[in-house]
C-alpha cells in the first residue's frame, strides 16, 4: 500500500513552473510519519497540466489508495475536474498555502475527494497525510499513540 503526492504546476500557460520541492525537513517527516503508519509514499511534481492528468492516471492504476492532490494552478482546469470523477483512489486535496492568502480549491462533487488540507504551508501535506491515514485505518504510530488525541 502506498500514498501517492502528486503536484501541479505552480503556474499555467507561458510560465509554466514546476513546483518548488517541498522542504527536506517536511519531506522526512513525512516519509518517517508513513513508514510507521505501514506504508509509502511516492512523490510526483508535474510541470505540466498533461503531466499532472498523467501522473493520477498512473496512481490510479497502481498499488497506492489515497492521493495527495495539489493541483496548484490547474485547481480551475476542465480537463481535471472531469479526470476526478473516474478514478478510483480517494484523494486529499491539499494547498501549500499560508491561511491569509489562501488558495482556490477544486469543487467540493469532483471525485473522491475526502478532505482538503489547507493553511498551513508546507506542513498542509503533514495534515493531509493525517487524513489520509485516518481513512485508510492506520492513523495509530507503531508506538500505540493515537495522532489528534
Amino acid at each position: 500500500m502506498s500514498i501517492f503526492i502528486i503536484r501541479g504546476p505552480e503556474a499555467a500557460g507561458q510560465l509554466i513552473r514546476t513546483a518548488q520541492p517541498l522542504p527536506a525537513l517536511v519531506l522526512k517527516s513525512l516519509v518517517h510519519r508513513a513508514i510507521d503508519a505501514g506504508t509509502t509514499v511516492a512523490i510526483r511534481a508535474c510541470g505540466s497540466e498533461q503531466e499532472l492528468l498523467d501522473a493520477l492516471r498512473v496512481a490510479d492504476h497502481s498499488r497506492g489508495e489515497v492521493t495527495l492532490l495539489d493541483p496548484g494552478a490547474c485547481v480551475d482546469s476542465a480537463r481535471l475536474q472531469r479526470l476526478l470523477p473516474h478514478l478510483h483512489n480517494a484523494y486529499v486535496e491539499v494547498h501549500d498555502d499560508d491561511s491569509r492568502a489562501p488558495e482556490a480549491c477544486l469543487p467540493a462533487d469532483v471525485g473522491q475527494r475526502i478532505g482538503v488540507a489547507r493553511g498551513y504551508c508546507a506542513q498542509s501535506y503533514m495534515h493531509a497525510l493525517e487524513i489520509a491515514l485516518d481513512h485508510l485505518g492506520c492513523s495509530e504510530i507503531a508506538e500505540g499513540v493515537h495522532v489528534g488525541t
